[in-house]
């Protein structure tokens, strides 16, 4: 019968058996996840309950999933020696947040406390989206969106294609899959045009919606799926 690598090395650890006793065990249908018997190849995740003859092996553990709207002229850190740190305006003292929203602009910042979501939003390959909404300080052009759309060389690189919408004369929403330091503002910059304002109002499926700076709400698994 199989089974994951992961419930063995957490069932011989815990229970100090045998790898032969856990397939004893799971042959024997005496381990449950979350009130159900194990069928082969089970997927374990620390959400889950884990019981071996009616006891509790491991604990459902709980995480934190939050939208946070984080205001303008706040550093994106909980270290308390930067000054106007993340640490004495969030809402929770055991959430961290999942990437960076620099100084001068504000938004939306995901907060949590699961590290494994926040190597799944970083990590370049899941290409995960992040939308923004930027007012710039003058008339926006056809030339300056396909500019802007196709690519940049900032920072001595090419900047990757996104999508580049108009909203108005002077304000664009912009879809990026990159995190460069202050990408969107060098990419102005170098058309020519300042940054007046700058809102991430998306990250993956999660969306800005209408919270106030300052306030936060879950996340549904759904919107984090």
């Amino acid at each position: 019968m199989g089974f994951s690598t992961k419930l063995q090395y957490l069932l011989v650890r815990q229970l100090g058996i045998s790898n032969r006793e856990v397939r004893q065990l799971l042959m024997e249908k005496k381990v449950k996840i979350n009130g159900k018997v194990v069928s082969s190849n089970p997927e374990v995740e620390p959400e889950d309950e884990i019981k071996v003859d009616g006891k509790i092996v491991q604990a459902a553990k709980t995480f934190k999933y939050l939208a946070y709207y984080k205001p303008r002229g706040i550093e994106t850190t909980l270290n308390p020696e930067v000054p106007d740190n993340l640490i004495n305006i969030l809402p929770f003292s055991d959430v961290f947040p999942v990437g960076r929203l620099d100084k001068a602009s504000e938004g939306l910042l995901i907060l949590t406390d699961d590290g494994r979501y926040y190597d799944k939003i970083l990590r370049k390959e899941n290409k995960t989206e992040k939308e923004y909404l930027v007012k710039v300080d003058k008339p926006i052009t056809e030339e300056f969106i396909e500019n802007m759309a196709s690519g940049i060389k900032i920072m001595g690189k090419m900047t990757l294609p996104c999508k580049v919408m108009r909203v108005s004369d002077m304000e664009f929403r912009i879809v990026l899959i990159q995190g460069l330091n202050r990408q969107i503002r060098r990419m102005c910059y170098k058309l020519g045009y300042e940054v007046l304002f700058l809102q991430r109002i998306r990250i993956g499926n999660v969306f800005l919606d209408k919270l106030e700076p300052g306030m936060w709400r879950e996340i549904s698994k759904t919107d984090l799926n």
